[in-house]
């Protein structure tokens, strides 16, 4: 007889649901028997504009190199973060994209009996990696759709051990500004460990929204996640890094498992840093792009939640996955975020000025069809 191996998992992963990630181009064209080219993607917040040139040459330059273990401390990489960022290399933590930093976070500061506190709404990756551990989640309820701080700070008790925040929050796109911030980290104990979750910041360059390297000597308890895959086109690849102080680096090095980057996302990242008109004008695609979006959904007569992000949350009025599977069957890839509580949204990641028309088109179409 066989053994029932899910009874034998640890409790907290028995009761996991698995991630779900956007729908692949290549799945949905096996399924309709399409050509995977006339189908657009905006479900997963991908850099539109392809990745960057400069990365594009350091990476054909790493693979003759192939047969080599990566540098498993990632030394130049962490040295030009810890130059653009004002901090010191031994306060820089690498990951196999940021989702790895919240995991490495988990793993050294949760276990059963100790809770983590995050809100409503928010990354779903924030309640997998702690129920993973057998830890407990304390979820605030939003305000606004948006991360209610004050609420988040009341849900804190002695066994809470991380909080997570996000700004700008996926798959809201709310955001919270630098007072709102500052008063929040003043308040949170000093034995509660703040992640910061910055994956769109530099899509928010030049707003109101604080940064958060900028609390990082004044609060030794808080660690700022940022990635490679958004702004600088690099999500294949698998790329993140935390800043934090020296000590908390040191323990999420205790549990990164080595080699956790590998090398062509080592140079392509190193590139990537260095190629500032490349974000420029991924930031500006995006403007552009958020501006088409807005225009052609206030035409269509919907609404949506104001988003500092790459993407936009947008409210149907009714229950959105039949909106979803229509979309589907033109050949438009977005996102359904019932699984977040949002059932009446759909996310929608901005595309290229062609993409956008064709998607805006498309819902109006699915729309009108009831």
């Amino acid at each position: 007889m066989s053994s029932n191996f899910l009874a034998l998992a640890q409790p907290g992963v028995q009761k996991l649901s698995p991630y779900v990630p956007g729908k692949p181009v290549d799945e949905l064209a096996r399924e309709l028997d399409i050509n995977p080219a006339s189908i657009i993607k905006l479900a997963s917040n991908e850099n539109p504009l392809g990745a960057s040139p400069k990365a594009l040459a350091a990476i054909h330059r790493e693979l003759a190199e192939l047969t080599r273990y990566p540098d498993g401390n990632g030394f130049d990489l962490k040295a030009k973060l810890s130059e653009r960022c004002g901090v010191q290399a031994n306060q820089v933590t690498l990951g196999n994209g940021s989702n790895d930093i919240l995991e490495l976070v988990a793993r050294a500061y949760l276990a059963p009996g100790l809770n983590a506190v995050f809100s409503e709404h928010a990354f779903a990756i924030y309640p997998i990696v702690t129920q993973a551990v057998g830890a407990t989640a304390h979820v605030a309820p939003a305000k606004d759709w948006g991360h209610d701080l004050p609420a988040m700070l009341a849900a804190i008790d002695s066994n809470t051990r991380v909080v997570f925040i996000a700004n700008p929050n996926n798959p809201t796109g709310t955001w919270f500004g630098p007072s709102a911030l500052a008063d929040f980290l003043a308040k949170v104990p000093e034995n509660v460990l703040v992640v910061l979750d910055e994956a769109y910041i530099e899509y928010a360059a030049g707003t109101d929204l604080p940064n958060g390297l900028d609390y990082l000597a004044q609060y030794p308890n808080l660690l700022v996640s940022r990635t490679f895959s958004k702004a600088y086109g690099l999500a294949s690849l698998r790329v993140g890094y935390a800043l934090s102080s020296p000590t908390v680096a040191d323990v999420l090095n205790r549990v990164r498992q080595p080699f956790n980057v590998n090398s062509l996302a080592l140079a392509a990242a190193c590139a990537a840093l260095d190629d500032v008109e490349y974000v420029a004008e991924s930031r500006r695609l995006n403007e552009v792009g958020m501006q088409q979006l807005e225009q052609g959904l206030r035409e269509i007569g919907l609404s949506w939640i104001p988003s500092k992000a790459n993407f936009l949350a947008i409210d149907l009025g009714r229950e959105g996955a039949s909106v979803y599977q229509g979309l589907l069957g033109e050949g438009v890839i977005v996102r359904p975020i019932g699984g977040y509580g949002m059932p009446n949204h759909l996310r929608v990641s901005i595309g290229l000025p062609s993409e956008n028309l064709r998607f805006l088109d498309a819902l109006a179409k699915v729309l009108a069809r009831g």
